[in-house]
C-alpha cells in the first residue's frame, strides 16, 4: 500500500511496447497511482484487464474521469499533438513519449495549450537515465582525458526496423526520430556551447521509406566535434562510446558498460618505427607498457523512476522539471537541421 496519502492516478493512453514499460516501471512510484489504459487495439485493451488494469473504452471517457490527473501518451509519434491538446484542455498533466511531435512548431502549439490550461506537460526523455551515458558524462565533467576535443555515440542492430508504424512516414517512424532524438538530447549536454554546423547522411539499404539509419557530424563553437550513428543493417558491432582527449580516449562497448580508459603514463621516450603494410610508420606505432595507464570507467548508476517522481513535485510546485520544454525544442530543430542537410547534401549553419 502506498505510504503516499494521496498518490496522482494516471492512465496510459498506447498499450504497445512502451505503454506496458511505463506501467511497469510505475509500480515501484508511490507518487502515482495508475488508473488504468487505453488503446485503439481491442487484443491491448484485452491484455491490460489480464493484467489486472482497468481498460478505459475510449479517449473521452479518460478525459472525462476526475480521478485522472495524468494522461501518459505512448501512442505513434504523428498523434501526440492533438491528444496532448485535448488532455491539457481537459485539465490533465500530460508526459509524452518522444519524439515529442514530428516538427518543432507542433510542439509550440502544446506548449502553448499547455500555459493556457496551466497544466505541466514533460516530454519522457527516459535515456538521461542511460547508465553509459551519464558515466561518459562524469569522465568529461572530471577531466579524465585532458582536453576533450571528439566523440562518437552510436546504436546498431541488424534486425531492420520493428514490422509496425515505425516503417512508416505518415506515423513519424524512421531512425532519426526514434533514436536520433535520445542520441542527441543527451548529446548537447556533454558537450558545452552552441552547435554551429551540422552535416547528415539519412541511409535507406533495404528500400524503406523511412530512414533507416544514419550518420550525423556536428561541431561546436568550442572546437569539438561529434559522430552520431544509427544503423538497423550492421551484422558487426562498434563501441556504443568513443570518447577522445589530449590525454587519454575512452572506449564503452555496449550497454553492459564493458569497455574502459587508455591514457598516457610515464615518459617511454621516442617512438620506434613499427612495419605497417607494405611500409615503416613512426608515427602510428603503439604506445608501450610505460608509455599508457588503464583505468576503469567511473560507472554512474541511476534510477529512470526519479522521472516521474519529478514530474509530479513539479506539477505539485515542489520541484523543477528535470526535461524542460526548450530542451526538447532545441532537439527538434537540430533534427530539421539534419533532415535539411540530407535533402541538400550540405553542411547546414546552425544557430543554438
Amino acid at each position: 500500500m502506498s505510504s503516499v496519502p494521496h498518490p496522482l492516478g494516471l492512465v496510459v493512453v498506447g498499450f504497445g511496447g512502451m505503454g506496458h514499460e511505463h506501467v511497469r516501471k510505475l509500480d515501484g512510484v508511490e507518487e502515482i497511482a495508475v488508473a488504468g489504459t487505453f488503446d485503439i487495439s481491442q487484443a491491448r485493451q484485452d491484455l491490460a484487464v489480464s493484467l489486472g488494469l482497468k481498460a478505459y473504452t475510449s479517449f473521452q471517457v479518460v478525459l472525462d474521469d476526475p480521478k485522472v490527473a495524468i494522461v501518459l501518451l505512448a501512442t505513434p509519434n504523428d498523434s501526440h499533438k492533438d491528444l496532448a491538446i485535448a488532455a491539457l484542455h481537459a485539465g490533465k498533466h500530460v508526459i509524452c513519449e518522444k519524439p515529442v511531435t514530428l516538427n518543432s512548431a507542433e510542439l509550440d502549439a502544446i506548449v502553448e495549450a499547455s500555459k493556457k490550461a496551466e497544466r505541466l506537460f514533460m516530454v519522457h526523455q527516459n535515456r538521461r537515465w542511460d547508465e553509459d551515458y551519464l558515466t561518459v558524462k562524469k569522465l568529461l565533467a572530471e577531466g579524465t582525458l585532458g582536453k576533450f576535443y571528439h566523440l562518437e555515440t552510436r546504436v546498431l542492430g541488424s534486425r531492420g526496423i520493428p514490422g509496425d508504424w515505425r516503417k512508416l512516414a505518415k506515423n513519424g517512424g524512421g531512425m532519426m526520430l526514434d533514436w536520433g532524438v535520445h542520441l542527441l538530447d543527451r548529446l548537447v549536454f556533454l558537450i558545452p556551447g552552441k552547435i554551429t554546423q551540422v552535416f547528415c547522411k539519412l541511409n535507406y539499404p533495404t528500400g524503406q521509406e523511412v530512414d533507416e539509419g544514419f550518420h550525423l557530424f556536428l561541431t561546436f563553437e568550442g572546437g569539438q566535434t561529434a559522430l552520431v550513428e544509427v544503423g538497423t543493417c550492421h551484422y558487426q558491432s562498434l563501441p556504443l562510446w568513443l570518447v577522445l582527449g589530449t590525454k587519454g580516449t575512452a572506449l564503452i562497448k555496449d550497454w553492459s558498460l564493458e569497455g574502459g580508459i587508455v591514457g598516457v603514463g610515464g615518459n617511454e621516450g621516442d617512438a620506434k618505427p613499427i612495419v605497417a603494410g607494405a611500409g615503416l610508420t613512426k608515427t602510428m606505432a603503439p604506445r608501450t607498457e610505460k608509455g599508457e595507464v588503464h583505468l576503469p570507467l567511473p560507472v554512474v548508476t541511476s534510477d529512470v523512476r526519479d522521472f516521474y517522481r519529478n514530474f509530479v513535485a513539479t506539477a505539485e510546485g515542489r520541484a523543477e522539471p528535470l526535461i524542460r520544454n526548450e530542451e526538447v525544442r532545441r532537439i527538434l530543430c537540430l533534427m530539421e537541421a539534419a533532415f535539411e542537410s540530407h535533402r541538400t547534401g550540405q553542411v547546414v549553419r546552425f544557430e543554438g
